[in-house]
């Protein structure tokens, strides 16, 4: 059995604020190390249920937060950028099963630290019409592979707004939003137990889970968080400018809409 785990920060056990999602801080290294263990915490439970392959994606920000050293030693570690698929980089259609921790709701949502992919670049992602988180964008390209998601951990927003695209999913709740900088946390340890207990209960029913296709998509729409934003991504000869802020990109799939967000969120870098 052959699970891909995705790992982010925003929506793990603790982290509230920016600087535990930006290095060069103190909270910066204490939120690596949560984020570690609740990575390890999953590869304990896959381990737990017979999982004889676990590949670790390190997915926030510069993408090379997990600590090596400190990693399970039953996973092996996608980490740095960039890479092809960013976040889930290395996913195939040989894998049994996606494991989501420390996810979070997508921008302009409720949720604590809520965003999708680029804080600074996008307020909403959708494709033909449904907006979609990371969990749901990535979601949906592993559906394309035929591999499904089946827990996702993060705060409660996040939770309530993927239910719908992965009904079959397990999800751990660790904090509940109370804004988008504070939240109501499980302790570490009791987080810890309940991703590991949901990884191991979550394999025996994998079987039973049902991927998250869109069929046939055709657009995709990048609502920017700026008008100059949208200036520059109206300068790629394939967009189409819908209104002051939104550019839109005819697609065949999502992973080709992964590939203009990944483009989209590069540029965005020469206007912070």
């Amino acid at each position: 059995m052959k699970v891909y785990i995705c790992v982010d920060i925003e929506g793990v056990a603790g982290v509230v604020t920016p600087q535990q999602g930006s290095p060069g801080n103190p909270e910066y290294e204490r939120a690596r190390r949560l984020m570690t263990q609740e990575a390890n915490a999953a590869v304990e439970g896959a381990l737990a249920a017979g999982a004889t392959e676990i590949l670790v994606n390190d997915a926030h920000g510069p993408m090379t937060n997990l600590l090596p050293d400190e990693l399970h030693p039953g996973a092996e570690l996608i980490i740095g950028k960039p890479k092809p698929f960013n976040m889930f980089a290395g996913l195939t259609s040989g894998f049994d099963a996606v494991f989501c921790i420390g996810h979070h709701a997508r921008a302009s949502g409720p949720g604590v630290l809520a965003h999708t992919t680029n804080g600074f670049a996008f307020r909403e992602i959708r494709i033909d019409g449904q907006p979609l988180g990371e969990p749901g964008l990535y979601g949906a390209y592993a559906g394309e592979l035929g591999v499904p998601v089946a827990l996702i951990s993060g705060d409660d927003r996040c939770a309530a707004e993927n239910r719908a695209h992965f009904p079959d999913a397990r999800f751990v709740v660790v904090k509940t939003a109370l804004g988008n900088r504070a939240a109501r946390a499980m302790s570490v340890p009791r987080a810890r137990a309940a991703i590991r207990d949901a990884a191991q209960a979550t394999l025996a029913e994998a079987p039973r889970s049902r991927p998250f296709v869109i069929a046939e998509p055709k657009v995709v729409a990048f609502e920017m968080a700026h008008p100059a934003l949208a200036d520059l991504a109206e300068a790629l000869p394939p967009a189409r400018r819908s209104d002051g802020v939104t550019v839109e990109f005819a697609i065949s799939s999502v992973a080709e809409a992964i590939g203009w967000m990944i483009a989209l969120s590069a540029m965005s870098a020469m206007l912070r």
